[in-house]
């Protein structure tokens, strides 16, 4: 299900003017969000990551537009689960590099159902040939260009793991593929900084305030590459929720209490918020 201009569509196929900055140069930004019983979890905080994303690149998210984007698509599916992404292009613009002096953002907005396999799985990891490079904005702002993500996934599923861990430029494990990186070091969860070139995601914020909430440490710092594969990790998106990790490029993960105790306070703030019970 579709949401262009204002209007929503069963169907894709819509019409787009092919000089749109986001096709001819990844020349925008974009957010994903979950539904649970038809309530957005945690609607402002993704508005609010989108338009600091689009600010960061020079042109204005209307977040209005964009939470009546939501609405109405979860209207038209009639409430219930769903996944919805914003994406957000700079507009059209003449032929080159140079972005266009009074941008005119265009909006597009697309519902899927929410695969409730997918939460709380397990998953294995293959360490990514490339690197994440922390000294790109890029790095810490979900932009078109999703390329490299694309990249280390494929190739991480040819290699039978679930998803690409990504090392950045110093040799650091900071992020996945597809989600944020959480590992245990002793009694404290670390979690890689923005600094180290890595989304501040929504999930990983409310996943922090709960641990912090059962009485654990958490630290905003890369864990140690030759002891993660030694102790329980886990990663966090606001689609898959919390994902212990199995195994890391063959290597085996051991569970960690904390962990399930984490996703039960995640379930209980969906619930709280969303009115919506996924245990």
């Amino acid at each position: 299900m579709i949401w262009f201009d204002g209007t929503v569509s069963e169907t894709a196929v819509r019409p787009f003017d092919l000089a749109d900055r986001g096709l001819l140069l990844s020349d925008g930004v974009f957010d994903t969000l979950a539904v649970f019983g038809g309530v957005p979890f945690r609607l402002e905080a993704h508005l609010a990551r989108l338009q600091a994303a689009a600010a960061a690149l020079g042109f204005a998210a209307d977040a209005g537009e964009a939470r009546q984007a939501v609405a109405d698509l979860i209207a038209a599916a009639g409430g219930g689960r769903a996944v919805i992404r914003l994406t957000l292009t700079r507009g059209s613009g003449p032929r080159g590099l140079v972005p266009p002096q009074a941008p005119r953002p265009r909006l597009i907005a697309g519902l899927a159902p929410w695969n409730p396999a997918l939460a709380f799985s397990p998953v294995r990891l293959a360490t990514a040939a490339i690197r994440r490079n922390e000294t790109s904005p890029a790095a810490r702002l979900k932009t078109l260009a999703y390329l490299d993500n694309v990249l280390a996934f494929t190739a991480a599923r040819q290699a039978g793991a679930d998803d690409a861990l990504f090392l950045n430029s110093r040799g650091m494990p900071v992020c996945s593929a597809l989600a944020n990186l959480f590992a245990f070091s002793g009694d404290t969860l670390l979690t890689a900084p923005p600094a180290d070139g890595v989304l501040e995601g929504i999930t990983r914020a409310a996943v922090i305030a709960v641990a912090r909430a059962l009485g654990l440490a958490v630290r905003e710092a890369a864990p140690d590459p030759d002891r993660l594969s030694q102790g329980a990790a886990f990663l966090t998106n606001s689609v898959r929720l919390i994902m212990p990790v199995a195994a890391i490029d063959g290597a085996a993960l051991p569970p960690h209490p904390a962990v399930p105790e984490i996703a039960a306070g995640l379930r209980r703030a969906i619930a709280a918020e969303c009115g919506d019970d996924l245990t």
